[in-house]
């Protein structure tokens, strides 16, 4: 996944550019054998081969609304990059799209509407995973690399690969418990794995990736660009077949609705250092909660604010001294504003009143040099905050 991504957004656009991708309308057991081929299904859905990371043999056999990977002859180490993705998609991916599709507004309702189901088939040799690839954009893309999140969803895998990132918790969705890890490799990459593999999945996609907006890793601005379901090969994978997939717009495959999710949050990726504290003054008292997860020349802070007083805060804003070496790039929940070393950020509609003991959770990344990003001061609407 980290190699994937980043390698198909500099093939896609010279494959499209020279013309070499391939769309056929799938019959009765199409063969597609093409490095990018692709094949049309019988709901009008896209099925690719999409052999980016290799140059061996792989053909799929496209049937109905599902595939079978009937030839594959990959061989990578299974510390690095996938051989390929073949899989099926709804949406657009690098500027093929299914028929009428236009990217979706996640605070819109028709997208709390999408919901999707998978069907799977494996086999028991090899080293690969069985996954959804959900993608979302800040932008209503339809061509180019998506920049805003990464949503995968595993259901199997074996020969000791894993997903980009590290782990950073537990979730119970769709109905079964999940292991979360992040990444960040230019864009967000927050992936599901299920505890226990399974042959097939149902649910709406709001259900994970409202769990991604709560965790800090995506914003409710932006936009869904496609749903894909399939499979990434290291060594072998002869055999593997996705027997079904669809996408429906009026949440019909989506579960019965279950009791909210419970989260369990592990200790972040990386170092997390508390930012230095201020007295709080004044009638107004805010406590700030924090973690930093760092990686050379870029962060994501995430940040969540407490009114630790005794009287509502009807509208806030919340200002950072972040020092001379931070530079923001994007900030979640609030909107944000950086004249040098001052952030602030204001809160928006939903989130503007906190009654005592309620809080706000927000995020930020950007990039920094020299010294690593340590803010010397909060303070919500002049009153200095205490960390906690």
């Amino acid at each position: 996944m980290r190699w994937r991504m980043a390698l198909v957004g500099a093939v896609g656009t010279l494959v499209v550019a020279g013309g070499l991708v391939t769309t056929t309308t799938a019959n009765a057991d199409t063969s597609v054998c093409a490095k990018y081929g692709q094949a049309r299904t019988a709901s009008g859905y896209v099925a690719q081969n999409n052999l980016w990371g290799a140059d061996t043999s792989q053909c799929i056999t496209v049937s109905g609304d599902g595939f079978t990977l009937t030839t594959s002859q990959a061989n990578k180490p299974t510390d690095g990059p996938p051989a390929s993705y073949p899989s099926i998609f709804w949406g657009c991916h690098y500027g093929t799209c299914t028929s009428g599709f236009s990217p979706v507004p996640v605070s819109s309702a028709a997208f709390s509407s999408i919901a999707t189901s998978a069907q799977y088939s494996y086999v028991d040799q090899g080293a690969y995973d069985a996954a959804y690839d959900i993608w979302f954009d800040p932008t209503p893309r339809t061509d180019g690399q998506n920049t805003g999140a990464e949503l995968m969803i595993w259901l199997n895998h074996r020969g000791g690969v894993q997903p980009v990132g590290s782990k950073v918790g537990t979730v119970q969705l769709a109905g079964a418990d999940w292991d979360v890890w992040y990444g960040n490799i230019g864009w967000n990459v927050v992936s599901y794995v299920r505890s226990t593999p399974s042959t097939s999945i149902s649910t709406s996609v709001s259900a994970f990736y409202n769990d991604v907006v709560g965790r800090g890793y995506g914003q409710a601005s932006w936009y869904l660009t496609s749903v894909q379901a399939g499979f990434e090969p290291w060594v072998g994978g002869e055999g593997l077949a996705l027997t079904s997939f669809a996408v429906t717009t009026d949440g019909a495959t989506a579960p019965a609705p279950t009791t909210p999710a419970t989260t369990t949050t592990t200790t972040p990726p990386t170092t997390s250092t508390p930012w230095p504290s201020t007295t709080t003054t004044g009638s107004t008292a805010c406590t700030i909660t924090t973690h930093r997860d760092e990686w050379l020349g870029g962060f994501v802070r995430h940040v969540t604010l407490t009114n630790s007083g005794s009287a509502t805060l009807q509208g806030w804003t919340l200002s950072i001294d972040v020092g001379d070496g931070p530079q923001l790039t994007s900030g979640w929940n609030v909107t944000w504003h950086q004249d040098g070393r001052l952030v602030t950020a204001t809160n928006l509609d939903w989130n503007a009143a906190l009654a005592p003991g309620a809080s706000a959770a927000m995020g930020f990344q950007g990039t920094w040099s020299g010294a690593e990003p340590e803010p010397s001061q909060w303070s919500v609407n002049g009153v200095a905050c205490t960390i906690g």
